[in-house]
């Protein structure tokens, strides 16, 4: 099968990255030390994926835990996810200064998510997601 540069899924996994993310992600780890995803919704830079440092951002029981993404732990909002959870999301990097909080801005990229729906067989084999109280030290 051909994969385009976005669809990079396993089964059992919800959120993945792309190599130029990744990329971009070593360089933020290098400067920020351990890094978390936040999928925002809708504020500031409309539904984008937010990299900061971990622990920036306090969790609660209103966050779910879709994975672990080049070593970062990736959530978003319970709500949210009643909408996204049949979807398979893949983080990329463009160019442009996007309007969020998120550690890549001032780098003049931007991550934002590519996203498709998942397959029958795809969706029957996901791993149960965690929610933000299972992170709370």
């Amino acid at each position: 099968m051909i994969r385009n540069r976005w669809d990079s899924s396993k089964m059992g996994e919800r959120v993945a990255i792309t190599n130029e993310a990744r990329k971009i992600v070593d360089q933020l780890r290098e400067r920020h030390g351990e890094l978390m995803f936040h999928q925002s919704g809708g504020c500031c830079d409309g539904s984008s994926p937010m990299c900061l440092e971990k622990g920036d951002l306090l969790l609660n029981e209103n966050d779910v835990w879709l994975g672990t993404i080049h070593g970062c732990e990736f959530f978003m909002s319970k709500d949210q996810f009643e909408y996204w959870k049949h979807t398979h999301l893949t983080v990329d990097i463009t160019k442009g200064r996007g309007s969020s909080f998120s550690l890549e801005i001032p780098m003049g990229v931007r991550f934002v998510i590519k996203s498709r729906m998942f397959k029958p067989e795809e969706y029957e084999s996901l791993s149960p997601v965690k929610y933000g109280e299972e992170f709370i030290d």
